[in-house]
């Protein structure tokens, strides 16, 4: 049910920036793109809270939000390659979707690490 949250809420950022954004080529933002990058995302970031949980239960709080700003470093990288405020904004906004998916789908059976 997470993923499919995620994959819905990224759909309608992708629609609002592309209309906010017109006549530029957005960078990440067909569905061809995003809808598989996000259930990637959900995948790869549910693998690394089941083994953080497995292996170091008592792990900072802050390593969720020190993942998720890692992974705006290839985002931020677009604006040289030409993409716009609103569609990096839109990337950005999608990978907070895809941590606060995954985070809360395990919030209930993992609440030591998802604190």
């Amino acid at each position: 049910m997470a993923l499919l949250s995620a994959l819905t809420i990224n759909m309608v950022i992708a629609l609002i920036a592309k209309t906010l954004d017109e006549g530029t080529a957005p960078v990440g933002l067909s569905p061809t793109e995003y809808l598989p990058a996000t259930a990637v995302g959900f995948l790869i970031g549910s693998l690394g809270l089941s083994l953080l949980a497995r292996f170091a239960p008592k792990a900072p709080p802050l390593v969720v939000p020190v993942a998720l700003i890692l992974t705006w470093i290839p985002d931020l990288l677009l604006l040289s390659e030409g993409a716009t405020a609103v569609n990096i904004t839109a990337l950005m906004l999608m990978h907070l979707v895809v941590a606060g998916s995954v985070v809360s789908a395990f919030a209930r059976t993992m609440p030591d690490v998802t604190r």
